[in-house]
């Protein structure tokens, strides 16, 4: 099961799960993941269609060039980086089974990142990467935050970092970012295929299983900022995204 945003895009990965498994039900519902009543309404759906999750992978993600604000008021990758994360971790965690995996795609972009708590909507100063880059700091203190949380369930979660890949990312963020992207993607990107190689390892490897909080690239446990560390922050970070949404409390 995949949420997608463009109907024909969801319909043309279905046919692609069908053919390489015809025998599994597949699904791709849609949502517009930087709203909060569409992360409530896609994990209400995806849980009568799963009343039993083996492994969840969080990994929608955009960068904007220019600062949005979403129907709730939140800035809008930090609604859609981090936000959906939270919101669909917590709505679908009953549903995940004893031993499953809570995967997110998290990025070397925190590095040199901060989290300014007066300031986490990006009000008072925005520029495109650098609330990118504190968006995926939000991720992998969302993740430690989550296997604290979750110890109890015997859920393992885990982030990581994919590398530069060629997909879509940043085509439409408009601006100098979807310039350079466009320059840089051809030379200095890897494929689809190997930037998903650590997702399926850490949805599956018998190595990872127990090894919660970790932050991955290439299939190896890596060390992420002492920012990305600070458990404080952490805990703050999803209390405020639990007074945000009405979940995860």
């Amino acid at each position: 099961m995949a949420v997608g945003r463009d109907p024909a895009r969801a319909e043309a990965t279905l046919a692609k799960l069908r053919k390489a498994n015809p025998n599994a039900q597949h699904a791709a519902p849609l949502a517009d993941l930087s709203r909060l009543s569409e992360m409530k309404r896609v994990a209400e759906e995806i849980a009568g269609i799963a009343p039993e999750i083996d492994v969840l992978v969080n990994n929608a993600g955009a960068l904007f060039n220019r600062r949005e604000v979403t129907e709730d008021g939140l800035e809008k990758t930090f609604a859609l980086n981090h936000m959906s994360y939270f919101v669909l971790s917590n709505l679908l965690l009953p549903r995940v089974k004893r031993g499953g995996r809570i995967v997110s795609t998290a990025s070397d972009a925190h590095r040199g990142a901060r989290l300014d708590f007066d300031d986490l909507q990006s009000e008072k100063r925005y520029s495109g990467f650098s609330v990118y880059g504190k968006s995926k700091l939000c991720n992998i203190l969302f993740t430690r935050e989550l296997a604290r949380r979750s110890a109890g369930a015997g859920v393992t979660a885990t982030c990581l970092h994919p590398g530069f890949v060629a997909t879509r990312f940043g085509d439409q963020s408009g601006g100098l970012v979807s310039i350079a992207v466009k320059i840089v993607k051809p030379v200095g990107a890897i494929s689809p295929e190997r930037g998903a190689k650590t997702i399926v390892y850490l949805a599956s490897s018998a190595e990872v299983e127990g090894e919660s909080g970790g932050y991955y690239y290439e299939c190896r446990l890596a060390t992420p900022t002492a920012e990305a560390q600070n458990d404080a922050d952490a805990k703050r970070l999803w209390e405020i995204s639990a007074g945000i949404s009405g979940v995860g409390a």
